[in-house]
């Protein structure tokens, strides 16, 4: 007979016994010095002495290292700068404090011979340059593993901040048949396997739309898509990958990346969008503060405190406010929107925090944007300008009105969103935050490629 208790109780203590097999995540031994005495990573530094040797090992889970503590007949010439280990031994404390194991055996489970070409060496910062010609082993470097736990942990904040505003998490797809912004940069979808079109071909046909029927991209927004789930559930919201096929090397840009996008059901002003974004940024720089202080600070000796703006209002200018401010501050001007230049000029004039560009030129933004009520030459948008990046989120109301929305539709391939404004519809805003410029701004990061595990951009696709 099923007994729930029973089958729980016997899971549990299976669960349990597997647990105390298994060797001691580091990041747990040094927050509960009673959950394990055994510990196995990757040897970050050796001194060797007279009787004893030191060796500090990390497994990822955390910044910190744990001090292992090896009689010298436990050493072998396999163990080195940069090997794997497992150690098991007793934890106790040094003379000044500082937890440690002392090992009662050591196994070398992956030598590591730096004179064989490993290009890292210990006591060594090396540059973020240099780094990045080693993509499959730089997560090995204290200054990536650092920003690679940044970024985990910003990703569960976000993920917790929607999830305590009761905000549905929606996959949308990244195959789609619209570019939601219609700047045309793309990456085109197809079959590589030529048997595959051959046996798919049909009249009038050809091999860009012979599988799904009609051209298809990688992604650049889910936006659209979230739109249509808002209209019928509420609040939503999305975090994944989007890619641009844009000939851009520069230190901002990437051919793929990861954006955090969200719809707000029933918003019915700009300054309602502006609250939410501002309340969601503090949100994840504080969090982040609280369990990533050491990351941050070994990413950057000089963050770590958390920035002033964090205790302020959000400062918000028109877009014809920031046009003045910059030509008072004799910043080139261009008639296309803002450039990085600018956009950094209008940080350092607001003191280094971040500000809202509000009401910007309706032939510089997308048409789903809602017009201003009082201003047909304007659009209900924003852009947040952020230390080191400039732009960092970019968002809008979106048009409600069938007819306004119908005339500036640019292809009937989306009288489907028009639609949206038929049955049912509701005033809804939103926005798209880039998560690695996110990153770039938090750990105080310049290029943007250093935020991520392997970064994409033109003529560099390597693994």
């Amino acid at each position: 007979m099923w007994c729930k208790k029973s089958f729980i109780y016997k899971f549990k203590n299976f669960f349990n016994l597997t647990i105390q097999k298994k060797y001691s995540v580091i990041a747990s031994v040094l927050e509960n010095a009673n959950i394990g005495e055994n510990a196995e990573g990757w040897v970050k530094n050796l001194r060797v002495q007279k009787e004893l040797i030191f060796a500090d090992v990390n497994d990822g889970s955390c910044a910190q290292k744990l001090q292992i503590i090896i009689p010298k007949e436990l050493k072998t010439d396999a163990l080195t700068y940069g090997s794997s280990v497992h150690i098991r031994g007793k934890l106790s404390k040094s003379p000044r404090g500082q937890l440690e194991l002392v090992a009662e055996n050591v196994k070398v489970l992956g030598p590591c011979v730096v004179l064989d070409g490993y290009p890292f060496n210990p006591r060594t910062t090396h540059p973020p340059e240099y780094i990045r010609q080693y993509i499959h082993l730089r997560s090995r470097t204290n200054f990536l593993s650092s920003i690679l736990r940044v970024r985990s942990s910003v990703t569960k904040h976000i993920h917790d901040f929607y999830s305590s505003k009761k905000y549905l998490n929606v996959h949308t797809p990244i195959l789609t048949s619209n570019d939601c912004e219609g700047a045309g940069e793309v990456f085109k979808v197809q079959p590589d396997c030529e048997d595959t079109i051959k046996a798919m071909m049909q009249d009038g046909k050809d091999k860009d739309t012979v599988y799904f029927g009609s051209k298809t991209y990688l992604t650049v927004s889910g936006q659209l898509h979230l739109e249509a789930i808002c209209r019928g559930m509420g609040n939503v919201y999305t975090l994944g990958p989007t890619f641009r096929a844009e000939n851009a090397r520069s230190r901002l840009h990437l051919s793929e990346f990861y954006m955090l996008e969200a719809e707000l059901a029933f918003c019915y002003s700009l300054e309602q969008l502006q609250n939410h974004i501002e309340e969601l940024l503090k949100y994840i720089f504080i969090e982040t503060r609280h369990t990533n202080e050491a990351d941050l600070s070994l990413i950057d000796k000089e963050n770590s405190k958390p920035p002033a703006w964090l205790q302020k209002k959000f400062a918000t200018l028109t877009y014809d406010e920031a046009q003045d401010i910059l030509k008072k501050k004799k910043v080139v001007n261009t008639e296309n929107g803002l450039n990085k230049e600018q956009e950094l000029a209008l940080v350092d004039y607001c003191n280094g925090a971040p500000v809202f560009i509000v009401r910007w030129p309706k032939d510089l933004k997308s048409f789903y944007m809602k017009e201003c009520q009082d201003d047909n030459t304007k659009v209900e948008a924003l852009d947040l300008l952020a230390p080191i990046t400039g732009e960092i989120v970019g968002g809008s109301l979106r048009e409600d009105d069938y007819d306004r929305l119908k005339s500036k539709l640019p292809s009937d391939k989306l009288n489907w969103y028009l639609e949206l404004r038929k049955f049912g519809n509701i005033p809804t805003g939103g926005y798209g935050l880039g998560l690695e410029r996110l990153l770039q701004t938090m750990c105080g990061i310049t290029n943007i490629k250093d935020t991520l595990p392997f970064p994409r951009w033109p003529h560099n696709c390597s693994m």
